[in-house]
């Protein structure tokens, strides 16, 4: 008890600082486990949507998190508990898990071992609770998760999760329950019934929107704020993101007037937030009627060729100090062949204005790595960059390609953990004493590369490396010992079949981690 009650305060104190809490009694619960820290998940739309809905119809939702310190949970010996009600998760009849990327696999395994749940759906029955999972993953490739849960609803879960949930309540046997879901629910991926055929990923009635925060607290890195997105999707073509124009029916805006109306009064700070927020045609709008009630506006993109003086004075007037926006390919070549729309004298145009209005920096995020990227590219990036250092302080921020189900570069390959640690080394080089630059992992995003292309077998040695320590040598160890022979592409998309003998035969080669 003495080891628990650090534990639980913590938990006390976050609560106590909530706003926007819903504590209800009703007799069907759900536990929504999220499978990284509080700070991660409490800043996910869509979890504090699902938490708000559920409450809405009637039954309550319980938030559980994956402690900031799991060896400290485990040390314990004490199941991991919701926040609301400090019931264990394992008693529960459905957990619902939202699972936004690959890496998060490791999340899953550890939250359900500290809530003494078997991680591995085979391992379970009818004494355990059932795992409905959801959340960003299943727009690309959910195959990885699918040996951990008993069902997946792809795509957007705004309506799905209800619909599921009157089955989970209504069915007497877990078997019973996975029939019924995969009868009634087209978009629900039932692992043990459907193999490796993927459904359809779900769209939400556009009446539904906008997702919005429940909950504000203090205790995330977007610190007290109001998130609420101005529109859903995206209608650019880039060729390397699963929101691209062609996933469920492109952009779908939010009108400004219902968009401003649904801010509550106590928000200070407001998160705009989306996959493509400047492209929003009232955008402008929507951040000036922010300033003029006094709140600060953050926004999760911004489009260089949609900044004007208008745009970029009224976010300066909502609190921007630092313009941050993104051109993703280190050179105008690979940005025209990925199809994205950052052409270098927009990138130019937007340093000049974010230092005409006062802005302090721009940052500029990129990706290395893309197929058939050369040290060239990365030359004309430092040239680049060098030229917008001139104008304006300017910060980089580096991310590894890693190649997405779902998209046109599906099955590109990884440039390589000592390819792309050169180019880091060459770029850094180029930019030192000029520019600051950040950069992701190399190791890491090639162990979120093979997630991203694996199937089921990825997916079961995830558990094999958090077992082993949870090192980057652990995940490699784990995908090395994986047979070469396996269907790494075993992913088929509605309308297509599985051919078993041909997808034993179609494999991916999996760039080497040296």
């Amino acid at each position: 008890m003495a080891r628990r009650r650090p534990l639980l305060d913590l938990q006390r104190d976050r609560l106590r600082d909530e706003v926007g809490t819903l504590v209800s009694e009703a007799p069907e619960a759900v536990c929504l486990l999220y499978p990284s820290p509080y700070a991660v998940g409490m800043s996910s739309l869509g979890y504090q949507t699902i938490y708000r809905t559920i409450h809405e119809r009637g039954r309550a939702a319980h938030r559980a998190f994956l402690p900031d310190d799991v060896a400290a949970w485990r040390d314990a010996r004490t199941p991991l508990l919701t926040y609301e009600a400090e019931r264990p998760v394992g008693s529960y009849h459905v957990i619902g898990l939202s699972v936004a990327y690959e890496l998060e696999l490791a999340g899953v395994i550890d939250a359900l071992e500290l809530a003494n749940v078997p991680p591995l759906a085979e391992d379970r029955d009818e004494r355990h609770p059932f795992i409905l999972a959801g959340g960003p993953l299943t727009f690309s490739n959910p195959l990885p998760l699918a040996p951990y849960v008993d069902a997946i609803l792809m795509g957007e879960a705004d309506e799905t999760v209800h619909q599921a949930l009157d089955v989970l309540f209504g069915c007497r046997t877990r078997d019973e329950a996975l029939a019924a879901l995969a009868r009634e629910i087209p978009s629900c991926f039932v692992p043990s019934l459907h193999g490796d055929e993927m459904p359809p990923i779900a769209r939400a009635d556009d009446a539904g929107l906008p997702a919005r925060s429940q909950i504000m607290t203090p205790h995330t890195e977007l610190r007290d704020m109001f998130l609420i997105e101005p529109e859903r999707g995206c209608h650019r073509g880039c060729t390397y993101c699963v929101m691209r124009r062609s996933t469920n029916g492109g952009m779908r805006t939010v009108a400004a007037e219902r968009l401003l109306s649904l801010v509550p009064p106590e928000a200070k700070r407001v998160g705009l937030v989306g996959a493509a927020t400047t492209d929003h045609p009232e955008i402008a709008d929507i951040v000036e009627a922010l300033a003029d009630r006094g709140l600060e506006v953050g926004l999760s993109s911004l489009r260089a060729d949609r900044l004007n003086d208008r745009f970029v004075a009224a976010l300066v007037r909502a609190g921007h100090r630092a313009l941050t926006t993104a051109s993703d390919g280190a050179s105008q070549r690979l940005r025209d062949q990925i199809q994205r729309r950052a052409r270098g004298d927009v990138l130019v145009r937007a340093a000049e204005l974010a230092r005409r209005h006062g802005m302090k920096r721009m940052k500029l995020y990129m990706m290395v790595g893309l197929p058939g990227e050369t040290d060239e590219d990365i030359d004309e990036l430092v040239a680049f960059s060098t030229e917008l250092s001139r104008i304006i302080p300017l910060s980089l921020g580096i991310a590894p390609f890693c190649a997405k189900r779902n998209t046109p570069l599906d099955g590109a390959p990884f440039a390589g953990i000592r390819e792309v640690d050169e180019r880091l080394a060459r770029l850094r080089r180029g930019v030192k004493g000029r520019v600051d630059l950040r950069a992701t992992s190399a190791r890491w995003a090639w162990v979120e590369y093979v997630l991203a292309q694996g199937g089921r077998a990825e997916g079961r040695a995830v558990m094999d490396a958090v077992h082993a320590g949870g090192r980057f040598r652990d995940w490699k160890h784990a995908f090395d010992a994986l047979p070469e022979s396996r269907p790494r592409r075993a992913l088929v998309r509605p309308g297509e079949r599985l051919d078993r003998g041909l997808m034993q035969r179609r494999t991916l080669p999996l760039a080497s981690s040296e």
